[in-house]
């Protein structure tokens, strides 16, 4: 980062690395009007500006999304190296596995190389569970027309009820589902963004293309 504004607050372990510092970082205990990062929060100076205090919410938000993404290269990288340890790393980090397999779920299905930068993790992973031409389409949308999460996943919504067609009544079902799977899926839903329903549907979606794929595969095959 090439502007820093954030501290962190130094300890008696990191402060043999003080000649790394970015020159910009000052020391603790210097009035140096910065937001200063500690482990428990942030420190900010009372006569901090409007224009530092916007600027450091815009850093704020900006490591919020990438650490999704470092969170998940994390694991994938730890799944695929040390296979028979790297839940126990977790358990050392204090990180939620859950939480952790939903971002390296995102990370795994948008290669480096395919991130938009100009977007947030959450709207790769409202489009994760789509074939990889409709992600590029909905990413370039997305960015042509600046859309938050909201209004991609509105406009994905209406693209879907819209190809249905009007002549055509959508078709209810009511599906038993054993009571404890409720709260698994909201979470799943909720870790990623996106509505219960959604996530359902998306997931089922995604489930059937890729039985059908394999269908026709094995037919021409035989």
């Amino acid at each position: 980062m090439s502007s820093m504004i954030f501290e962190h607050e130094a300890t008696e372990t990191d402060r043999d690395q003080v000649a790394t510092v970015p020159p910009e970082v000052t020391a603790r205990g210097v009035n140096c009007k910065r937001v200063v990062t500690t482990d428990v929060g942030l420190s900010i100076p009372r006569d901090l500006s409007f224009e530092a205090w916007e600027r450091a919410g815009r850093q704020l938000s900006g490591l919020l999304n990438s650490s999704s993404w470092w969170l998940g290269d994390w694991l994938v990288y730890g799944k695929s190296h040390y296979s028979d340890r790297y839940q126990r790393g977790i358990q050392a980090a204090g990180l939620s596995y859950q939480t952790l397999r939903n971002y390296a779920w995102v990370a795994r299905r948008f290669d480096l190389q395919r991130r938009r930068a100009a977007l947030s993790f959450a709207h790769h992973a409202e489009l994760a569970s789509l074939p990889v031409e409709e992600q590029e389409r909905w990413l370039d949308r997305s960015e042509q027309m600046q859309w938050t999460t909201k209004q991609l996943r509105a406009a994905i919504c209406a693209e879907r009820t819209g190809a249905v067609g009007n002549d055509t009544p959508n078709e209810t079902r009511r599906l038993v589902v054993p009571r404890n799977r409720l709260p698994q899926w909201s979470e799943a839903a909720q870790q990623i963004g996106i509505d219960l329903d959604q996530w359902v549907l998306s997931t089922l979606d995604n489930a059937a293309k890729r039985v059908l794929d394999t269908e026709d595969a094995l037919t021409v095959d035989a």
